[in-house]
């Protein structure tokens, strides 16, 4: 990454809340939150949209489109990030999280939880191609319109962040609390998206 980030003792405002956060929960500050600093603005009001987010649709379907999108992106910095906090946050155990990135019809979900991970993929990989049928699956197994439309954003703001720290060659850090094994899982799909852009570009 050539991009030069904030220093640690010069950030202040929400770049230091940023720092704070990340020294307080881990010890260290993250890559990924270094460059996001360089324009703290951007970094708050996209904190702010996914707080517009949430309160419809839930932690959980939120981590689902979250996990879907960065699934179908190959972004390795928050598949760590958001398998950790999902792991945190009880929603499911290291053996289910593992599956779900891997073949989410394998993590044995409800059917609604599966339908959000394969909209936000075909959101992440084939937007173009979406229709009205994309939606009328949310609504079959029981979304309502703002939780379809807040579903769709969640997918959309991932890709926002996760394409930015892809695009910007961000280095992605180890992230502690989590087993060799669920790191190899949650890696996998970027692993993968690389041999593919290898293989693509000859």
């Amino acid at each position: 990454m050539i991009v030069d980030t904030p220093d640690a003792e010069s950030v202040t405002g929400h770049a230091a809340d940023m720092y704070d956060n990340d020294r307080r929960g881990d010890g260290f500050v993250f890559a990924h939150t270094q460059v996001m600093a360089v324009n703290p603005d951007a970094h708050q009001a996209f904190e702010t949209l996914v707080r517009a987010i949430v309160p419809s649709i839930g932690v959980r379907t939120y981590e689902l489109a979250t996990l879907g999108a960065a699934r179908a992106i190959g972004s390795e910095h928050c598949l760590l990030a958001h398998g950790r906090k999902s792991l945190r946050g009880g929603l499911f155990d290291e053996d289910q999280l593992a599956r779900l990135v891997g073949d989410p019809r394998a993590a044995e979900l409800e059917e609604a939880d599966v339908a959000v991970i394969e909209f936000a993929d075909k959101l992440s990989t084939d937007a173009a191609s979406m229709d009205d049928a994309d939606t009328q699956r949310l609504r079959d197994v029981g979304f309502s319109d703002r939780q379809i439309v807040d579903i769709a954003l969640a997918a959309g703001a991932r890709n926002f962040f996760s394409r930015a720290l892809l695009a910007l060659a961000v280095p992605v850090d180890d992230v502690p609390g989590l087993t060799p094994a669920l790191v190899a899982a949650l890696r996998a799909p970027g692993e993968a998206a690389r041999a593919s852009a290898r293989i693509s570009g000859g």
